[in-house]
């Protein structure tokens, strides 16, 4: 007889408003001052400092919006390359502990601990001593949620920010999420908390009280999803080879754009950058989109796909080409263009499309 499996310990580490952090840590002038990383005369905010944040300042506003909610808002422009250096920084002190480890991005990963590599003696511990390590050797903080399913550790992740530790045990987590408003859940975005605030549920207690099939009959099948979690249960393990969905570069502009020449001169701008970044993640792709920004600030796109992965800069280019000249002539001026690679596959895979080639 098969002796059941032990209970899964998650941790989900974040790190504090990452990038305004490195900033502030690189430049002591910027210390205790709200910054705000991106955005400048045009564009929008990539990340913003907890002194900025205070004035309603936060990724993705507007920078003219951001300036108006907070006047002394100090700009300065990303340093991707620094960024990415101390996420692997990050990233090693992560793999003394755990193989199994799940990047979201930059600045925030799931490990899970089930086995205590260390002998720590608990997920807690581990946690604590991953935080202790982090300030120690980047000088930055980091906040932890600590459970028995990735859901729930996200969500204490986010309990006790900045430079915080959140310990969600599997017997606490039905009552704490019922506890919390429906807007905080991972995967439920400000549209379906509005349409599920309009329907009564304005918490995780309320969700509960729903039977799946009354959430299944008005939510379909993500009705099942939210049965689980409001409970507790999330059976996703953490996977460690966890692949990107697509690669993609941007680029906002100074001033409007509507000349189509100089649209596509810009394209060309944006498909070189992604193909630097697609060739350095060694991937093809078979659908390419692009991103338009108009100056009201209305986002469209427009996706075509191949029927055999896209491998080359040439063909990226020109289908972006393709997509924006049916766009043209544009309504009113462009601020941002962006051209992305989707339906990923490795490099190598794309390569027998390269037989029919004279040599």
């Amino acid at each position: 007889m098969n002796s059941p499996s032990p209970t899964r310990k998650i941790i989900h580490v974040d790190m504090d408003a990452f990038f305004a952090s490195v900033e502030q840590r690189d430049n002591p002038e910027l210390r205790g001052k709200p910054v705000a990383v991106g955005g400048g005369h045009r564009g929008v905010v990539a990340a913003a400092s907890y002194e900025a944040r205070k004035f309603g300042v936060r990724s993705a506003l507007p920078s003219v919006t951001a300036r108006r909610r907070c006047p002394d808002l100090v700009f300065v422009k990303p340093r991707f390359d620094a960024y990415r250096d101390v996420s692997g920084q990050i990233r090693a002190i992560f793999a003394d502990y755990t193989d199994l480890i799940e990047p979201l991005s930059l600045d925030e990963a799931y490990l899970d601990v089930t086995e205590d590599r260390l002998g720590l003696g608990s997920a807690k511990a581990i946690a604590e001593d991953i935080r202790r390590r982090i300030r120690a050797e980047t000088q930055l903080t980091a906040s932890a949620g600590v459970s028995c399913c990735k859901f729930v550790a996200k969500l204490a992740s986010d309990q006790n920010k900045p430079d915080g530790l959140c310990v969600i045990r599997p017997h606490e987590a039905a009552r704490y999420i019922a506890s919390l408003p429906v807007g905080r859940f991972h995967g439920i975005g400000p549209k379906t908390a509005e349409r599920l605030n309009a329907l009564g549920i304005h918490t995780g207690a309320d969700l509960q009280q729903l039977s799946l099939e009354e959430l299944t009959g008005r939510f379909g099948s993500s009705g099942e999803w939210y049965h689980r979690i409001c409970r507790g249960i999330d059976e996703r393990p953490v996977r460690s080879e966890r692949q990107a969905k697509s690669v993609s570069a941007e680029r906002t502009f100074d001033s409007d754009l509507s000349d189509p020449a100089a649209l596509h001169a810009e394209l060309d701008r944006v498909a070189g950058l992604a193909w630097q970044r697609i060739e350095r993640h060694s991937v093809a792709g078979r659908t390419v989109t692009l991103k338009v920004r108009y100056a009201d600030f209305q986002l469209i796109s427009r996706a075509c796909s191949s029927p055999e992965p896209i491998a080359d800069l040439r063909r990226f280019s020109a289908a972006g080409h393709h997509l924006l000249e049916r766009l043209l002539p544009v309504p009113r001026g462009v601020r941002l263009l962006g051209l992305g690679l989707s339906g990923l596959c490795e490099r190598d895979e794309a390569l027998p499309l390269q037989l029919g080639l004279a040599i």
